[in-house]
């Protein structure tokens, strides 16, 4: 029981990271019908982002210019991020899908890979191959609660996801662009008629997607502090496969399909060799849609007038 729990605390942990980008990915899609590839290096993009502001803040910190302690350097960090990784979405959305918006949904699929490609190259140009570490921002701590170890980093990646996620919810049910975004998911031919901005309405939305994915790659680099150019491709499919298992346009379809994710495959690597686990993943996912080919929430109305 206790090994059972230990890796139910990691399941929790790797789902969180998976969760929060599929939420993107599930946002774009409901509302443009468009499955925006480039997203995984969205993720990619924001943890580099994230690693330059936590350097820039703790350097600061360090000169004596700008005392902050680390779980301050931490939120700044996590809202500079969040605005400037938004900027990155709003961009991809006017440069490489709007023009494309009526056209056939393979060119706007082909546009997010070459964009995907293009950030990862530029990322190289900046950066260069070597990876970076992630300033440490706050110190780890472990608990042993019945011999099952937490440490603070864990709980609080899970606590910081999960907020988001429901802040999220509470956008898109709550507020005015919410019920737009809503809308455009269930309608998009006749949104434009009821006098709803539909390019205010995309930009929004790959606004808050890239916002999430910058949230999910900050957490990755305190859990994981070793980046890579490449991490959001790997990230990217799987967090992909999440939004599709969730179902089109369901928040909490994409969050709990996400932390099925992470549940399968750190399960499957406790109990079957680690070579096997995308194998047994995939299938097991697979075999789940043959069932719910909609998802856990999807709905069977689609918008077949965009096909």
């Amino acid at each position: 029981m206790v090994f059972f729990f230990q890796n139910l605390v990691n399941a929790l942990q790797w789902g969180s990271f998976y969760a929060m980008i599929a939420l993107g990915y599930s946002m774009v899609y409901s509302i443009l019908m468009l499955f925006n590839f480039a997203h995984g290096d969205i993720f990619m993009v924001g943890a580099y982002i994230g690693f330059g502001v936590a350097t820039a803040l703790v350097t600061l910190s360090a000169s004596g210019f700008l005392a902050l302690p680390g779980w301050m350097i931490l939120v700044l960090t996590i809202l500079l991020s969040m605005f400037l990784t938004s900027f990155v979405g709003m961009i991809v959305e006017r440069v490489g899908y709007r023009p494309l918006r009526d056209a056939p949904r393979a060119s706007a699929a082909i546009t997010g890979l070459m964009i995907g490609i293009m950030l990862e190259t530029g990322n190289l140009i900046l950066l260069g191959a070597r990876r970076v570490s992630f300033p440490p921002l706050i110190e780890s701590v472990t608990y042993n609660v019945g011999g099952v170890f937490v440490t603070n980093k864990k709980i609080m990646i899970v606590l910081i996801s999960l907020g988001f996620m429901l802040a999220l919810h509470l956008f898109v049910q709550k507020t005015r662009y919410g019920m737009a975004m809503r809308a455009m998911a269930f309608d998009y031919v006749v949104v434009p008629l009821l006098g709803i901005p539909i390019n205010t309405i995309a930009r929004l939305t790959f606004a808050i997607g890239s916002a999430l994915a910058a949230v999910a790659g900050i957490l990755f680099g305190l859990a994981y502090p070793v980046l890579d150019p490449y991490m959001g491709i790997v990230f990217g499919w799987k967090a992909f496969v999440a939004a599709i298992l969730g179902g089109r346009g369901s928040i909490m379809g994409a969050t709990l399909a996400g932390f099925l994710m992470g549940f399968i495959e750190i399960f499957v690597a406790m109990v079957f060799p680690s070579t096997l686990r995308d194998l047994i993943a995939y299938s097991i996912i697979l075999l789940i849609l043959v069932f719910r080919p909609h998802g856990f929430f999807g709905e069977p109305y689609s918008a077949r007038l965009r096909l």
